[in-house]
């Protein structure tokens, strides 16, 4: 899930986003936010040491809190997992107190040993949308609970609605193969063929999409039939996005109607006035989600507490939401949304479309090879 560097590659997820987003680099956010940032600055009380993704802490958010608590936020950021599972073995007992986990990520963060777990009597899970407690859940082993919901986006259909007429309910992942979309659709390889399995799941050409994840066999047989409509359908794609830029550029100069894409450059354009909308399928949006985890070489319990209760409520998760362009886990917090925000959530997300957000799983490492493979069969077909 970091960053790419040509147009049809396997990988490539959360750190590109966040860079685009942002427009900056881990180093160069941090410059830009304040000096209130302190690369492993660590101290005792009256101070939390927050290891996460840089962009995820706003100094106005960072400031509000230190306002109502007498707390100072110490920030590190990372650009991927790797490099915060390397700092927390670096820093072991003398270092973070929060940190900032992505949720597919799970399989790796429980095999490191480095996370401790929440006091679920501190926590008020009521807080928090059902929808990302559920995602959240498969972040928990042993039946504790170890990661609370921070920032989520999605990726589902973007269109120009000058040129394409979409309605919640019946769009889907299989539009984009429609005969009249033939040369006209941008997509990413490896996530087109994510959303193909799940569109040929619901027309029940192969069984539950999310079997593959932890059965070989099955995931071969669920991937050959993805490849076989990959393959046949390649005609359909005028152009392979590898980031934000290029998706907006597809919809306003490519000559792209219909694509599956990220939610913030669609959304971006949404909020100018141009004519593009995003929009969640029938099928669900695919959804990421990065949390809040307690390390175990945590100190201040206490800060740690105070952190999550203030994240929870409503006005901070859309301060939050607002100042990152990422969207909040915060029950209510998008009634707090400013105008132009809360139209595109709700523009984007109608009826149940929370409810049905479909989460990218943790996958292991021989499902990520296999699926390595099937992508490359594609790409050079």
């Amino acid at each position: 899930m970091k960053t790419r560097t040509s147009k049809i590659k396997s990988k490539g997820q959360l750190n590109s986003r966040r860079s685009f987003l942002k427009g900056a680099t881990a180093l160069g956010t941090a410059a830009a936010l304040g000096p209130w940032i302190a690369d492993e600055a660590f101290s005792s009380s009256g101070n939390l040491n927050l290891l996460t993704w840089s962009g995820y802490l706003p100094m106005s958010f960072a400031e509000k809190f230190k306002s109502e608590t007498g707390i100072t936020i110490k920030q590190t950021v990372v650009g991927s997992t790797d490099e915060q599972l390397q700092k927390l073995k670096l820093v072991s007992d003398s270092g973070y107190d929060l940190v900032s986990p992505s949720i597919d990520q799970g399989g790796r963060w429980q095999d490191s040993g480095l996370l401790g777990t929440f006091d679920q009597s501190r926590i008020d899970n009521s807080a928090i949308l059902p929808s990302m407690l559920r995602i959240s859940e498969s972040f928990s082993w042993d039946s504790e609970m170890r990661h609370v919901p921070y920032l989520w986006g999605s990726e589902a259909l973007g269109y120009r609605v000058d040129k394409y007429s979409a309605i919640y309910g019946k769009l889907s992942f299989g539009d984009l193969w429609r005969p009249e979309m033939r040369g006209k659709i941008m997509v990413r390889p490896h996530t087109m063929m994510a959303g193909i399995g799940r569109f040929l799941e619901g027309v029940g050409e192969i069984p539950p999409f999310i079997e593959g994840y932890s059965d070989e066999d099955k995931m071969r047989l669920i991937w050959d039939k993805i490849l076989k409509f990959s393959v046949t359908h390649k005609p359909w794609i005028k152009k392979y996005w590898n980031n934000a830029e290029d998706q907006s550029d597809g919809f306003m100069r490519g000559g792209i109607v219909l694509g599956q894409v990220w939610e913030n450059p669609s959304q971006s354009l949404f909020k100018e006035g141009r004519p593009v909308r995003y929009l969640a399928p029938r099928e669900g949006a695919f959804a990421w989600l990065d949390g809040l985890s307690i390390p175990t070489g945590a100190k201040n319990i206490d800060a740690i507490y105070e952190f999550v209760k203030f994240a929870a409520q409503p006005e901070n998760g859309a301060l939050l939401a607002n100042e990152t362009g990422y969207n909040s886990a915060v029950s209510g917090a998008v009634n707090h949304l400013t105008n132009e925000n809360k139209k595109a959530y709700n523009s984007a997300y109608p009826d149940d479309a929370i409810d049905r957000l479909w989460s990218w799983p943790s996958t292991k490492p021989w499902y990520r090879e296999l699926r390595r493979q099937y992508l490359q069969k594609f790409v050079v077909a």
